[in-house]
Order: structure tokens, then sequence, then C-alpha cells
């Protein structure tokens, strides 16, 4: 007797359970789940608030065998760059009125087991896919995007069959590069990620970012000064090539990290070598995080909006998800530049 109410209780709510409760048809109701036109205010009202009072919720599968599951997946590398997260909140609120559900993989820097996620994704039916960044070969996502929508953020490579969000790289490097020649540096270093083209990928974040650094360089007639070293866009990473030019023949008066995250790196690196910010070195980021305005920091960074950039691939994937846009479009971020305390003019020799 006692065991009776409790499986009732445990029985999962159906759609016909909230149609009933609502007192409105199932067709009704579905079309409330699908957002679809045509629903009445008062209809819609109805509906959620049965959905609310029963706690019901859409069975994936179900959804997925009707044609969507209302997931997006998400790819990035790693969960450890502060940047993501701008990004990822920026998907959130863009998604948040709507009834679609967003999934993150983090899939690791490995070609291969970025593939691998993507793959389950799409395995998994999800409608669409946001790709930070991805590392995997283009061809994989060519091959994806053919059958499931898509947004790259980051690669400047331009396709027909997926948009693309992208930051003005080279300009944000020539801000830097400007900045830190009126203050009267001329050893310069850029610290970036090595932005392979081995994947197929021949405009990668890092790759315009060098470029833009290197024409920079050359336009203030600094190019025998300028050098790029390659690390990884992490803390480990930039402490390393930090380590790396500081204790150089000639170690440079300023140095660009490619990430915020890279240049707290060569900041740890800085103080284990005795010098001091912004007196010794100047520094500069890239993406302008939260990490970056902390108070012992203080650091200058380029903003890329990485809110925006997670907004706008998020819009643009819902536009190709529901079929109002067909024809690709790439969006371009402008930069600037937030000085704060780690750039300096150099210390007279």
């Amino acid at each position: 007797m006692d065991g009776a109410p409790a499986a009732k209780q445990n029985k999962r709510v159906t759609i016909t359970d909230v149609a009933r409760h609502a007192g409105v048809s199932t067709a009704a109701v579905s079309k409330v789940l699908r957002n679809a036109y045509g629903v009445s205010p008062a209809m819609r009202d109805k509906v959620q608030a049965a959905i609310a009072e029963l706690a019901y919720r859409p069975h994936a599968a179900a959804r997925g065998m009707r044609g969507r599951t209302y997931t997006i997946g998400v790819l990035l590398d790693n969960v450890r760059n502060a940047f993501f997260a701008d990004i990822l909140e920026g998907v959130r609120d863009e998604l948040r009125q709507t009834e679609y559900t967003v999934l993150i993989g983090a899939a690791g820097f490995r070609p291969e087991e970025q593939a691998r996620t993507i793959r389950s994704m799409v395995d998994r039916q999800m409608d669409g896919l946001i790709l930070i960044a991805p590392g995997t070969a283009r061809d994989e996502v060519l091959a994806t995007v053919a059958s499931t929508p898509g947004v790259v953020i980051g690669h400047h490579d331009t396709a027909e069959t997926y948009d693309s969000v992208v930051d003005a790289d080279d300009v944000g490097a020539r801000l830097v590069v400007d900045h830190l020649v009126s203050l009267g540096h001329r050893d310069i270093a850029l610290v970036s990620a090595s932005g392979t083209t081995a994947n197929q990928w021949k405009r990668t974040p890092e790759t315009v970012l060098s470029e833009g650094y290197t024409h920079a360089m050359q336009r203030h007639g600094l190019t025998e000064f300028a050098r790029v070293h390659h690390a990884a866009y992490s803390d480990d990473g930039g402490f390393k090539a930090g380590m790396t030019l500081l204790t150089a023949s000639r170690p440079p008066t300023a140095v660009m990290a490619g990430a915020d995250v890279a240049a707290l790196g060569i900041y740890r690196a800085a103080h284990e070598l005795g010098l001091r910010i912004p007196d010794d070195l100047s520094l500069v980021g890239y993406n302008n995080t939260a990490l970056a305005a902390l108070a012992p920091v203080q650091l200058t960074s380029v903003d890329q909006a990485g809110h925006t950039m997670g907004s706008t691939a998020a819009r643009m994937l819902l536009e190709r998800v529901e079929r109002r846009r067909d024809r690709a479009m790439q969006n371009t971020m402008t930069p600037r530049l937030v000085v704060r305390g780690t750039t300096a003019a150099p210390r007279s020799s």
C-alpha cells in the first residue's frame, strides 16, 4: 500500500499529462515546446505553467526522432583558459530565452581527441555545433557541417558550409606594438601559440596575430628586433617562454602574449628572475579576461569581446538550425586595447 503512491509519483510525466493538466490538446503543447508560430500568449502561459507544476522534461531521444533535440554542442580544448568562460557566457545568455541546452566538450589539444568529441556530438544528434578554434583537421569540420550546422570561432578561414566569428587579430597586434613604441620600446617580443597549418587551417588566430605583429614592427622600422616565441597558451607555457626570453643574451624590454593566461605565466617568470613589472619589463596580454583586471596584476590587455563573440556565434547558429538563413557569414570583432599597470616607458640604460 505504502509503495503504490511512490511508484505513481516516480512515473515519467508525458506530453499527454501536460495537455490534460493545462486543458489543451497535445498538439498545442507540442507547438509551445517547439516555440512555433501561431501560439497565443495565454496558451503559452497556460502550457508553461503546467510544465512547471508537473516538472515535465521532454524526452531527448524522442525529440531527436522527431527531428530536433534542442541541444547545442560547444567544443573547446580546455576549461582553464578564462577567455573561453567569456565566450560560453555569451552563448548561454543568447540561448537563455530559448528551448536549447548547451553541452560542453573539453576535448584537449590533440586533433584526434577533438575529432572524436565532435563525432560524439553528432552521434548524439545535437542540433548544431560551436567549435572554438578547433585543432582537428579542417576536412573533418567540413564533413561534419555538411550534415550538422556549425559555427567556427577564431579561425579566419571561410567556407560556404559554416559560419565564423573572428577577432581582427592583426589589428589587435598593431594596437599593442603602437602602444609600446609610443612608450619608447623597441625590443618587443611576441609569445604566441604555434598556429600550425598541419591540419589545413591556414588563417588561425595565431597566424593572423603574428602577421599583424610583424607588419607593425616593420612599419616602425623595428624588423631587426622582431621575434616570435612559440609557446602553449597556458600558465606553464608562458612561464617557460618568459624564462627563455628574459634570460637571453638580449632580453626584450617588452613582451606581448597572445593570451592573458600565458602573460600571467611570463609575469611569474619575471618575478622569479627578480624583475619588476613594468619597471624592468612591460607586459601585455590578449583577451582581457577577468584575471587581467585583478588588483595585484592590472594587466594591460587587448579586449576582443569574448562575450559578444559567444552570443554572436549562438545567434548565427540558431539562424542555421532553424533554417532562417542558408548563406554563410563571417562576423569580425573589433579589438581595443585596455591599458593598465603592466606597461610603462623602458628603464633608461
